[in-house]
């Protein structure tokens, strides 16, 4: 008996000291899991083993979904092991991890995977990830946290990290989906009769940018975000002028809903052949011709308005809330000044003035060479457009307008400025017009409101009730840093964009990705967004006005 007393005493001593001796850090980060994504990492557990050279045998890890709206969110769990380091990386990959063990339909708020798995020598990198149910709500959270792992030789129990749970999106477009390789900036508004019209660049053969075989793809919903139809074509030059495809492709989309009519506009930038860095448009181009260049890089794009000079501004109209799409109509001649390099669409959303106007934010390279950016308007419901001047004189790009209380229009900016410019002065340029562009007013936040890693961003007006009053606020999205185009996060302005709330603000996706972002008002309670994410292509995920207005 006392021998059996002893050998019981030294095992549990021996898996003590087992125990503490593996160290398991627990990763658990702050990205949208989405509805029509197999695969959505959420957490990762690096396990440093007791000795270099012992095996690691698995037996279970034991898991929490405490803070999980429904458990019926969850259609399964998976666990995968991954030999060498990894993060999560552009769209969540687990590359080169092994799937472990899945468990389906979990219920409960504590779930046991069972592996038993021998997983070999050294440091090793587990994943936990999961599939959602198709009736997931975009309104749930899923929460899941690893309270332990038992090994053959004892168990580490993991204190529990507090953190918020998980947003609920969909994988709007995801990478070579529908024969597309990338999909890419992202515009999106809310028809006159609730449907939500989202835009973006379907670049059918690589991910770079203009020149190549890119048109412009629509996505629509007709429940307010919840399902969404196949994708549609609003813009495709085929082989016009007797060129490839990859030589008539267009790009950058914006779109605008006429609110007193309903009509729905999509601009686009087509790029006919290639403009080489001398200006001079190349002859001879076919299938197997390998040159490229880009309307902002070198002189892709010249003065005039031919298509063999400069690139051209297209526009199409939908009159039944995007179900089909006129021909494309250039609008070039008519707005572009025959000395600038480039009149270019602000890919996003543009907007109806309380007059009626309609306004899309748009941009491009002055006689110089020089970025700027610019209003595009029409007093007629679309028959006519003018061009504004400049809204400012640094170097400009992409961006989007709101119209303030007061009637003047805000310009919201891409600023070369902050390229790598990590001091107090990034921030996005502004500016304020009265007169529709004519003349420009610096906004006092200018380089001072907004940070920005250099990349597009959105800015609406959302209009709501409250205790009986109309009132409004302004909603602002981009990746929330100076260096990198990583942490998608809206915030909100209650002061015509004089200052932006540092508390009241949503943090989406932590990880890197391309940054692009378009808001839209789905009702007055509720918020949309598609962006470009480190899950999918494009994510697409609701808010409530309530969680800013805490």
């Amino acid at each position: 008996m006392m021998k059996g007393l002893l050998t019981a005493l030294f095992m549990m001593l021996y898996l003590g000291v087992y125990a503490q001796k593996h160290q398991i850090l627990q990763d658990r980060l702050q990205v949208p899991v989405l509805k029509g994504k197999p695969v959505n990492p959420m957490l990762r557990l690096k396990v440093i083993p007791a000795s270099a050279d012992e095996q690691v045998f698995l037996k279970n890890i034991t898991l929490s979904s405490i803070g999980t709206s429904r458990i019926a969110d969850i259609k399964r769990i998976y666990v995968y092991h991954a030999v060498k380091d990894s993060t999560f990386g552009h769209f969540g990959n687990l590359n080169n991890a092994v799937l472990l063990a899945e468990l389906y339909n979990p219920s409960g708020s504590n779930h046991v995977v069972e592996i038993n798995q021998s997983l070999g020598t050294g440091t090793k990198y587990l994943w936990v990830a999961v599939e959602l149910s198709e009736n997931a709500d975009l309104s749930d959270r899923i929460a899941l946290n690893v309270n332990a792992v038992q090994f053959d030789k004892g168990q580490v129990n993991i204190p529990l990290k507090k953190m918020a749970a998980n947003r609920i999106g969909i994988a709007l477009r995801s990478h070579r989906q529908d024969g597309v390789n990338t999909h890419r900036i992202p515009g999106l508004a809310t028809a006159k009769d609730g449907s939500l019209i989202a835009v973006y660049d379907a670049r059918r053969d690589t991910g770079r940018d203009l020149q190549g075989n890119i048109d412009i793809g629509v996505s629509r919903s007709l429940d307010k975000g919840k399902t969404w139809l196949p994708m549609e074509i609003a813009m495709d030059m085929g082989t016009w002028g007797g060129l490839p495809e990859k030589f008539n492709g267009v790009s950058d989309a914006g779109i605008l809903v006429d609110k007193k009519t309903g009509t729905i506009f999509i601009a686009g930038l087509w790029m006919y052949g290639v403009i080489n860095a001398d200006g001079k448009w190349l002859e001879g181009l076919n299938e197997g011709s390998k040159d490229w260049n880009h309307q902002w890089k070198t002189k892709g794009s010249q003065p005039g308005f031919d298509v063999k000079q400069t690139s051209q501004f297209l526009i199409v109209k939908s009159e039944d809330n995007g179900k089909t799409w006129s021909e494309p109509i250039n609008l070039t001649k008519m707005c572009k000044k025959e000395e600038w390099w480039l009149w270019a669409p602000a890919p996003g959303q543009g907007i109806t003035l309380k007059d009626g106007t309609l306004v899309f934010p748009t941009q491009g390279r002055d006689a110089t060479g020089k970025a700027f950016s610019n209003l595009t308007y029409s007093k007629d419901g679309g028959k006519t457009w003018e061009c504004s001047n400049p809204a400012t004189e640094e170097s400009t790009t992409e961006n989007m307008a709101v119209e303030l209380s007061d009637g003047r229009v805000m310009l919201n900016m891409r600023s070369n400025a902050n390229t790598k410019d990590t001091s107090n002065t990034n921030g996005r340029a502004v500016s304020v017009t009265k007169d529709l562009g004519k003349s420009w007013k610096i906004h006092p936040t200018n380089h001072g409101g907004l940070i920005e890693p250099t990349c597009m961003a959105s800015i609406i007006r959302h209009d709501f009730s409250q205790n009986g009053k109309k009132k409004s606020v302004l909603l602002f999205s981009n990746p929330d840093s100076k260096v990198l185009r990583h942490r998608m996060t809206i915030k909100i302005s209650e002061d015509d964009g004089m200052t932006w709330s540092k508390d009241r603000k949503i943090l989406l996706d932590e990880m890197k990705s391309r940054g692009y972002s378009c808001l839209t008002s789905i009702d007055e309670n509720t918020i949309g967004i598609v962006y470009e994410s480190s899950q999918a292509d494009l994510v697409f995920q609701t808010i409530k006005l309530s969680e800013l207005l805490k």
